[in-house]
């Protein structure tokens, strides 16, 4: 009796004093609807904190041993010489800068001028005198070095790569063969270092290719007579502004010497091989002979003596390299070089299909990653895994990507406002410094068609150099018939 008395008081209260009943159920109705989103808020939020897909390229293995207290080198000029696996090492530049945001000194096209000697105003976005702060520089260049260090911070490390001559001439006589002069008119290597003189016209363009091409790579007459008092003062030269020079058929201890002078992460070293061509081609390739590459020892011993500045400059690097190694340390560079062999493997068992092995590029479904075709021989690629999380194929796929998209890729963020040069489906510029069409056939090979664009230039002396290119001069044709 007592209770039922004051409910009704409490009753009489709330619906005199507060109010009627029905808005007191309508705003406990609101605060519970409230309470329950609050609630799901915060659900949501803890289950969107949760980190993302573990990645194996955020494992501790990706940083490899200890490199002390040492900071990254960021600013990094590299001499891309050619048929070295210098694509490859290119390729770790455009990862480790496009990861970190750095400034590219990019080529206006696809080359930095070559083969004239380089010149500053080559590079896009030039404005002086380092007006603008690149971080690095590796297009194919003939390099000039007043020329370079107006692009370049004072704190640059300049390195590069070199290979013996003899493989070096292999690749390139197979790569350049339907490019040098030289090389197209001879009917297989061997032919050519027979009677090279018979072939070889040092004023025909292209044809630095067939002779002494480290040697010119570097800035350097590769047609003058050998001396070891001109080599000597060659490499002397060489070594003044390059900290490191790299050799080809140690690639791996060469990336592990890289990593501590750059005090770089494992993973910014470790590569796939890129713009390799296909070692045993068989038959006819676009409808004609594959180039004969076969030499006696004889031959090979001719060959280095055609080559006689590269060979000095192979013999003098290479022995530096081995003491820089027995600086190092032999047991420690052991460790290193089977801890970079280790994660490539496993990377390419994540990243590749098919356990990682190269294919020939029309067997690439992705066109975006196919590798451009120059010469007769076929240059491989990858295929990546299928399945991947985002982040490890965005990793993976910087890993395959092949020299002449990067670029391009890197072009559009770099210079997101520019008009790209778009030479449509018709045709691409190769690496080689070649024009390639596209071939219509299922074996997406390209056919060779010429140099690139009609234009003046300056040398860093300051004379007037004409250099012709039907390529764009064709392109601007069609744009102006459009």
């Amino acid at each position: 009796m007592i209770f039922r008395r004051r409910a009704r008081m409490l009753r009489s209260l709330v619906c005199g004093r507060l109010g009627p009943v029905w808005m007191w159920k309508a705003l406990l109705f609101f605060v519970a609807i409230a309470f329950a989103t609050q609630l799901l808020g915060i659900i949501f939020n803890k289950s969107s904190a949760q980190p993302a897909a573990h990645s194996i390229f955020s494992s501790p293995d990706a940083q490899g041993p200890s490199l002390g207290s040492c900071q990254p080198h960021t600013h990094i000029m590299f001499l891309k010489t050619h048929k070295t696996a210098s694509s490859t090492v290119l390729n770790m530049l455009y990862r480790f800068g496009e990861e970190r945001n750095l400034r590219f000194a990019l080529p206006l096209g696809y080359q930095l001028g070559y083969p004239l000697p380089f010149n500053a105003h080559r590079v896009k976005g030039y404005r002086g005198p380092r007006a603008t702060e690149f971080h690095i520089m590796g297009n194919h260049m003939r390099f000039n070095k007043p020329e370079v260090e107006k692009v370049m911070p004072a704190d640059t490390f300049y390195f590069s790569i070199i290979r013996d001559p003899v493989a070096l001439a292999e690749s390139s006589f197979a790569y350049y063969k339907e490019v040098a002069p030289a090389f197209r008119k001879a009917k297989g290597l061997g032919d050519f270092v027979d009677d090279p003189n018979k072939y070889y016209d040092p004023r025909l363009r292209n044809n630095h290719y067939a002779r002494n091409l480290l040697w010119f790579d570097f800035g350097m007459d590769n047609n003058a007579n050998f001396s070891v008092e001109l080599a000597q003062h060659g490499e002397a030269t060489i070594r003044q502004t390059f900290r490191l020079i790299l050799v080809s058929e140690y690639f791996d201890q060469s990336m592990i010497l890289l990593r501590h002078a750059l005090c770089w992460p494992l993973d910014a070293v470790v590569s796939f091989s890129l713009n390799a061509r296909q070692q045993k081609p068989t038959g006819r390739s676009q409808g004609k002979m594959l180039p004969n590459l076969s030499l006696t020892d004889h031959q090979r011993e001719k060959l280095r003596q055609w080559n006689a500045l590269d060979w000095y400059l192979y013999k003098a690097f290479n022995r530096t390299f081995w003491e820089d190694i027995d600086k190092f340390g032999r047991a420690q560079m052991e460790r290193e070089v089977a801890l970079l062999r280790m994660r490539r493997e496993i990377l390419g068992r994540v990243c590749l299909k098919d356990g990682g092995k190269p294919v020939e590029a029309y067997r690439i479904r992705d066109k975006n990653i196919r590798p451009f075709q120059s010469g007769v021989v076929k240059i491989l690629g990858y295929e990546l895994q299928p399945g991947l999380d985002n982040a490890t194929r965005t990793a993976c796929l910087r890993m395959i990507r092949p020299e002449i998209q990067y670029k391009d890729l890197l072009d559009s963020k770099q210079f997101p406002r520019a008009v790209q040069p778009q030479l449509g489906q018709q045709g691409q510029l190769a690496a080689g410094g070649a024009f390639v069409r596209h071939d219509s056939s299922r074996t997406g090979e390209k056919m060779m068609m010429g140099e690139a664009e009609m234009e003046r230039e300056r040398d860093w002396g300051g004379s007037r150099i004409m250099k012709s290119n039907q390529t764009l001069k064709g392109v601007r044709e069609k744009e102006r018939l459009r």
